[in-house]
């Protein structure tokens, strides 16, 4: 738990939970939580017993993107705000980097809204489960801020189309829709989001450890690069990762139909 107690951390087994806790503010990204949720990723990335991570919040909203509050009360500062907003966009950027950079597959549970750096925390994560009622939306445009920081992590996630639809128009879309664009990977019925979300985690942090590092690395790494070269690339990771004890384990358990003892 942190000291301030705007960001809870908790732990069941392998998984670790992240959850948002700014509830009045529907859990926006202030600077403190935007660093509370960085310093979190880096930590847990690191913890050899949690093999997943989950983000989720409090209240009746998982994130409303970046405090405006904070940000507009930085305009009384000499320079009208310009380095607290560098600060701020930074800091943000900074954080979706890490959850790609980071070795554990990371969740986002999704319900309320999740909207403009909310909506890019759930495009950054590398899966997204929403509740039924669960809204996005890139909504900077209908108050002249175009959203161009979530827009990295959306782009990156949604056919261009459909990214510029709701970088343009700023709507809402349902969880259906989300699902649809792929912005979001599963949806629950109301009241087993939780459920739903650690069943997913559970089935993923019962790999082996050392190949979901090696595979969400390489993901990100192949996907950035041309077909020749990614395919070059991924040539060279399935080599190394046939060298791992975990490989040759996997295999011989398959072929001898039994359970596989990872290497934790």
């Amino acid at each position: 738990m942190s000291g301030e107690h705007i960001l809870f951390e908790t732990r069941v087994g392998s998984l670790a939970r992240l959850t948002l806790n700014r509830p009045a503010a529907r859990n926006s990204l202030s600077v403190a939580m935007l660093e509370q949720l960085h310093d979190g990723i880096l930590r847990l990335g690191e913890t050899p017993d949690v093999h997943v991570i989950i983000l989720s919040g409090t209240g009746p909203a998982f994130c409303a993107g970046h405090d405006l509050r904070e940000l507009t009360a930085a305009r009384l500062q000499p320079d009208k705000g310009q380095s607290f907003f560098h600060e701020t966009m930074s800091k943000c950027s900074q954080l979706m980097t890490a959850i790609v950079h980071c070795p554990k597959p990371v969740i986002a549970q999704v319900h309320g809204i999740a909207t403009a750096a909310g909506a890019q925390l759930v495009a950054s994560c590398d899966l997204a489960v929403a509740e039924r009622g669960a809204r996005f939306a890139t909504p900077g445009v209908n108050i002249g801020l175009f959203c161009s920081t979530p827009m990295v992590a959306l782009s990156r996630n949604v056919s261009r189309k459909a990214a510029m639809e709701l970088l343009l128009t700023g709507e809402m879309i349902e969880a259906d829709e989300a699902r649809r664009i792929g912005l979001i990977n599963r949806i629950a019925e109301t009241g087993s989001l939780e459920e739903v979300t650690e069943e997913l985690a559970a089935q993923i942090a019962s790999k082996a450890p050392a190949t979901l590092r090696i595979g969400k690395e390489a993901f990100y790494r192949q996907i950035e690069m041309p077909l020749t070269e990614a395919y070059s690339f991924a040539s060279q990771v399935m080599t190394a990762n046939m060298m791992i004890p975990d490989a040759e384990e996997g295999i011989s358990a398959f072929l001898e139909k039994r359970e596989a003892n990872w290497q934790r």
